[in-house]
């Protein structure tokens, strides 16, 4: 009979620690799920901040497609002002050459209207 009370004692010490180990998993399965369900918010997270980057990334799109268009547009501008800036001073090269034209016309006119008025004598 103490070898049967001893061997249920164990069995109970046994049973004891089994229901102590079982409880323990109990816990670090709980443990674990809370840690899975913290990598699931995690990755909920990482979704919606990839989401976001797409997002940014196709502003970024954007803004440069609209930043070469100014700049396409702003360079015709520019080159069409060049080119009337280009006409306009055309316009004033050709007066400035008509005007040095006459200038000389009239400076070798009055060149000879003085040559003509040494040959004549002073009326004194």
């Amino acid at each position: 009979m103490e070898q049967e009370t001893m061997l249920k004692e164990i069995l109970h010490a046994l049973d004891l620690h089994s229901k102590q180990i079982d409880k323990r998993f109990g816990q670090i399965d709980e443990r674990f799920e809370q840690i899975d369900k913290r990598f699931e918010q995690i990755d909920e997270r990482f979704e919606q901040i990839d989401k976001r980057f797409e997002q940014v990334d196709k502003r970024f799109e954007q803004m440069d497609s609209k930043m070469d268009n100014m700049r396409t547009e702003l360079e015709a501008r520019m080159d069409k002002g060049f080119e009337h800036l280009g006409k306009k001073i055309d316009g004033v090269r050709a007066d400035l050459t008509e005007t040095q034209s006459t200038t000389d016309f009239l400076l070798s006119k009055t060149a000879q209207h003085e040559k003509k008025l040494r040959y004549y004598p002073d009326p004194q």
